[in-house]
């Protein structure tokens, strides 16, 4: 697709054009060094992103697809958000880019990004992020891993569409990582698109934390067949089976546990003059629940009881009960750390990506753009967190992506410095 001439080669006198030879040589002079293999030895992901099948016409093309997704990701690491910025960002960093992209007719424009994302399929996008961060987290032990769903609210085609996209991600709070993702489908939930996302997971060794709508029989058995542990949240979608456990609870409380093998963790968090006390409780026996059977390893029962109360707020205490169920005889301290970390998916993934990505309020939904931005500002927020040297947070650092080159290019690399 036509576009203005780039900023960048401004200084080329305005009588040569693209297709003029003086413009050809200068192009040529600023690539005599490339070359597309060295580049992908240097940056890794720049070989899983050339794997990528091109949705455009043979033939008809100015611009490189993986020129273009890597021109994205970086524009999107620095904070442009939208395709037109794309545009803006390429072109203010053309002479950057052309040290390892080909670039062979120039930046490409902002309708030249929305055709392509608009059209690759999130699928074949979706395993090249897989793949990615498989070699990007080897030798990294995962210990657990979170699985939750988040509904793109920008990604309505109009004010009237009850349908925004869903995805399901699977993410490791002991990196910060999306290991993957998952699209919902418009005419069904969370539950169809877990199964997806866990055959693409190695669970052995590790603790998988699942919310109340994964809460199925099913997916327990899945998580036990492929060698993981769970932590399933219960609530009312499991009616009898949530009220058997919570009268066991009661029932043992009363007792004071006699008899069972229970134990007990407190701990206590205070800041800005509110005090929460959570008590973790785990049963490690259930045996005894008529629905045990169909979990798939059902080993134990658990809950927390969490207290909060403002100091010198009158009427400001408060107290939540929630109950789980345990694939495993954790003790009480394991059964806190996995309750615990799953809301870390919940703060360091999904807040993270509406505030410092504005995420909900992105309103690119032609196509597969939204469920392929997704997983674009996955990738971006990946590398981000990983690259510690800059200790600032995340909003900071993409702004210094954007300032300084060389810390972009640590982590494109991803030769991270602590």
């Amino acid at each position: 697709m036509k576009k203005k001439a780039s900023k960048s080669i401004a200084k080329i006198p305005k009588c040569l054009c693209i297709d003029d030879p003086g413009m050809q040589s200068e192009r040529e002079k600023l690539q005599a060094d490339f070359d597309m293999e060295d580049a992908a030895k240097i940056i890794p992901l720049i070989e899983h992103l050339s794997r990528i099948e091109d949705p455009r016409m043979e033939g008809k093309c100015e611009h490189l697809l993986v020129d273009i997704l890597v021109i994205a990701l970086c524009a999107t690491i620095c904070g442009a958000e939208h395709m037109t910025e794309f545009e803006e960002f390429g072109e203010c960093k053309e002479k950057w880019f052309r040290s390892f992209l080909k670039l062979p007719n120039g930046i490409p424009s902002h309708d030249t990004f929305r055709e392509v994302f608009k059209n690759i399929d999130p699928k074949q996008l979706r395993q090249c992020y897989v793949d990615w961060i498989q070699g990007f987290m080897k030798g990294v032990d995962v210990q657990h891993i979170c699985l939750d769903g988040k509904t793109v609210r920008g990604s309505r085609h109009d004010p009237d569409d009850k349908n925004p996209i869903h995805m399901v991600s699977a993410y490791a709070p002991e990196s910060g990582l999306v290991l993957t993702q998952e699209k919902v489908g418009e005419k069904t939930n969370e539950i169809t698109a877990l199964p997806d996302v866990l055959r693409r997971l190695a669970l052995a060794g590790t603790t998988v934390s699942i919310d109340a709508m994964g809460c199925q029989g099913e997916i327990a058995r899945q998580i036990k067949k492929q060698g993981g542990e769970y932590v399933l949240s219960l609530k009312g979608n499991q009616g009898k089976l949530a009220r058997d456990v919570e009268h066991h609870f009661e029932c043992a409380e009363r007792d004071q546990f006699a008899l069972l093998n229970h134990d007990t963790h407190t701990t206590v968090d205070g800041g800005h003059g509110r005090v929460e006390t959570r008590r973790y409780d785990v049963i490690g026996d259930a045996g005894w629940l008529d629905a045990g059977k169909k979990w798939g390893g059902l080993a134990a029962i658990g809950r927390v009881v969490s207290e909060r109360e403002v100091k010198g707020k009158e009427g400001s205490k408060s107290c939540e009960t929630r109950y789980y169920l345990l694939s495993k005889r954790f003790t009480a301290k394991e059964f806190a750390k996995a309750s615990r970390s799953h809301w870390g998916i919940e703060n360091s993934l999904h807040w993270i990506l509406d505030v410092a990505f504005h995420e909900d309020a992105c309103q690119i939904h032609a196509g597969h753009a939204a469920e392929n931005f997704v997983v674009l500002r996955h990738i971006a927020l990946g590398l981000l967190k990983q690259g510690t040297r800059i200790k600032r947070g995340i909003k900071t650092r993409r702004k210094v992506a954007g300032w300084d080159e060389n810390y972009l290019l640590e982590l494109l690399k991803g030769n991270y410095q602590a």
